[in-house]
């Protein structure tokens, strides 16, 4: 390795998911308009399918392709911090997103919801909305119960 190359390039982070559907194309198009995807990059391979494509959402970069023949499409779930969760929510619906959980307030100081995209992918947005100690949140975890 060359002594100017960075091990994990500029913009990465030392893990980065990869989610493998069929639909890739269809998968960007809601990334782009739940959540303000930028397209970094995208490689189509035989017959249309996109063989790799690299989107940033916000400070991080998600890998996604359509899964070839010899791999199985294998639905992630993916948690994602946002300035607003109900807004956040309202556009990945509005985008075609089925609702997993409306947003609400958790006892661990997190206002979160989930919604599904049609590749069966689940994103859970949240919105810090509490800072609280372990002890905090685990007195408020022992009260759930």
């Amino acid at each position: 390795m060359s002594a100017n190359v960075k091990p994990v390039p500029e913009g990465y982070h030392t893990v980065t998911p990869y989610l493998a559907v069929h639909g890739a194309a269809k998968l960007i198009d809601f990334l782009q308009h739940a959540f303000g995807a930028t397209v970094i990059g995208r490689m189509e391979g035989p017959g249309g399918a996109i063989a790799h494509a690299e989107v940033r959402i916000g400070d991080s970069i998600v890998m996604l392709g359509d899964a070839p023949p010899e791999w199985k499409p294998m639905p992630a779930m993916l948690h994602m911090y946002v300035a607003d969760t109900d807004a956040a929510y309202r556009r990945a619906i509005a985008a075609g997103g089925t609702s997993v959980r409306e947003p609400a307030d958790q006892f661990y100081g997190d206002r979160s919801a989930a919604v599904q995209d049609a590749c069966g992918n689940q994103w859970w947005l949240a919105t810090r909305i509490e800072n609280l100690t372990s002890e905090e949140i685990q007195k408020r975890a022992a009260a759930q119960h």
